[in-house]
């Protein structure tokens, strides 16, 4: 696909199949404007419709300090109560857009992660975060709650009575205790979580790129129900591989002992 220009967005095909998306308003710790929000639902969108080449997404912000600070309360500041709304629509569809992107998206968290900063690395496929990165969903303190998913996915990555307590609390947390809970999935040193993101797209982009978005769907869908539901989804993307050129290729190339060479057909 042809990489779109924003104002608010940087993004860079430095892998083969890889695209590394960078939330670009350091001044402000890279926090969600409306711009930024439509720029984000804009891209997550075409990713879904014409991202056919594409593998693997890593999500980073600029500079050292700050992944994403969240909502610019300078924005929000002296908003009625209509126009709040509208910019939070803009941001909801944005999270369900990034949510049902069928590549997996790694979010490279390189400082701070707090309200919608973390809600957004919260709806990536997985975490990789500085050592040094902190995280917290604390909008109770504004009079507002986390809405762009943050009840729910932070719930289902640490528990619920974790996730009650930190939200309920205010309570900021460290890269450590995330590891711990199973938020986070890697520690990096300060200023090499980018390359030890894009590390494990280029991993993923290298396995079969059918087989990695039917495994990723399967993935999320399946939890959304029983187990055996879940199992019932799982084979009905399963089959859909078996007639695939990539499922050809990737035994082929096994008994032949090399390198399989996938073309997503």
């Amino acid at each position: 696909m042809n990489l779109p220009t924003y104002d608010t967005l940087h993004l860079s095909a430095q892998e083969p199949h890889c695209l590394v998306v960078t939330l670009d308003r350091p001044e402000v710790l890279n926090a969600i404007n409306t711009q930024m929000g439509r720029e984000l639902l804009d891209l997550w969108t075409r990713l879904a419709a014409e991202g056919e080449d594409l593998r693997a997404v890593v999500l980073t912000g600029r500079g050292e300090r700050a992944f994403c600070a969240g909502g610019d309360l300078k924005e929000r500041h002296g908003m009625s109560d209509a126009a709040w709304r509208a910019q939070h629509e803009i941001f909801e569809r944005a999270f369900f857009a990034l949510l049902d992107v069928p590549v997996p998206v790694i979010a490279a968290v390189n400082g701070h992660a707090y309200g919608g900063g973390l809600e957004t690395a919260l709806a990536c496929d997985f975490i990789y975060a500085s050592r040094n990165a902190r995280f917290a969903l604390s909008e109770v303190r504004l009079g507002i709650m986390p809405g762009g998913g943050g009840t729910q996915n932070l719930a289902r990555a640490v528990g619920e009575r974790r996730a009650k307590e930190l939200i309920l609390r205010a309570q900021a947390f460290d890269a450590e205790q995330a590891l711990g809970w199973g938020l986070v999935n890697h520690l990096s040193e300060p200023g090499r979580v980018l390359q030890d993101a894009l590390a494990a797209a280029r991993e993923i982009a290298a396995n079969g790129p059918l087989a990695v978005r039917q495994a990723k769907k399967s993935i999320h869908f399946g939890l959304q129900g029983d187990l055996r539901t879940g199992c019932r989804f799982e084979i009905e993307a399963y089959n859909r591989l078996v007639s695939s050129e990539d499922r050809h290729e990737g035994v082929r190339a096994f008994n032949e002992k090399r390198t399989p060479q996938f073309k997503g057909r």
